[in-house]
């Protein structure tokens, strides 16, 4: 009997260390793991000074780009929609005088029997003045422009009637008016970009300023692991000039 209760207590003895041991490698594990998953994390919220140069280059090259750049989209993007209504503007002034120019051409032919071939702008105007090429050779040697004067074999053209001279009058005009708008809409593509340069060129020296005046800070933390303590956090604040 004495000799099972020795045996009784020395299994439990060695089952007790057997137990402590697993139960101090499972701590130590579950400590490394711990001390792996929070590694100081680095967060750097200092920011960079912005070149005024660079928001200009932006802007010329699309208006609103240099607003962006800038970190103020707010007011770039009226820049960017006006910038794309213009060229709609430019693409349907030049379409629409393309237009108007092959109209006045074929009725040129048609009611004016000119033909097209090595014909010049100035060509295109006078004959929606003149009857026909008669009379204008007339009036520009009665004018002493001698330079001016047409040959009738190849710049030839007589309208039927007045009535035709001034349709074709109406057309040529409307087609010169849209090509003239395309001046305008030109200047204004322009216009939009210089506005829009000294705007970002503005947002920048306001966001450079703030820079100068806010606090850039470096900020980290770390867990820090004591064998005889228990874990402490760390926090690192570094203000940078």
């Amino acid at each position: 009997m004495k000799r099972i209760f020795l045996f009784i207590m020395f299994s439990s003895m060695i089952a007790a260390q057997t137990s402590g041991t697993l139960l101090e490698i499972k701590y130590a594990g579950s400590r490394q793991l711990e001390t792996e998953k929070f590694n100081p994390v680095p967060m750097n919220v200092a920011q960079s000074k912005k070149s005024a140069g660079l928001a200009i280059l932006y802007s010329m090259i699309l208006p609103g780009m240099g607003e962006l750049y800038a970190g103020d989209y707010g007011s770039g993007i009226y820049f960017t929609a006006a910038d794309a209504a213009l060229w709609g503007v430019y693409a349907g002034y030049s379409i629409y005088g393309k237009w108007k120019e092959d109209d006045y051409k074929a009725f040129a032919v048609s009611n004016g029997g000119i033909t097209t071939d090595g014909k010049d702008d100035s060509y295109y105007a006078s004959i929606g003045i003149y009857m026909n090429i008669e009379e204008y050779n007339r009036i520009q040697e009665l004018n002493r422009s001698f330079a001016y004067v047409y040959d009738t074999g190849t710049h030839y053209w007589k309208w039927n009637n007045n009535e035709d001279r001034r349709k074709y009058r109406e057309l040529w005009k409307s087609s010169e008016q849209a090509y003239n708008n395309l001046r305008f809409a030109i200047g204004a593509l322009i216009l939009n970009r210089i506005i829009s340069a000294i705007n970002a060129a503005r947002l920048v020296a306001i966001h450079n300023r703030n820079l100068n005046e806010s606090l850039g800070w470096n900020i980290s933390f770390e867990v820090v692991n004591n064998t005889d303590l228990p874990s402490t956090f760390k926090l690192n604040l570094i203000k940078s000039f």
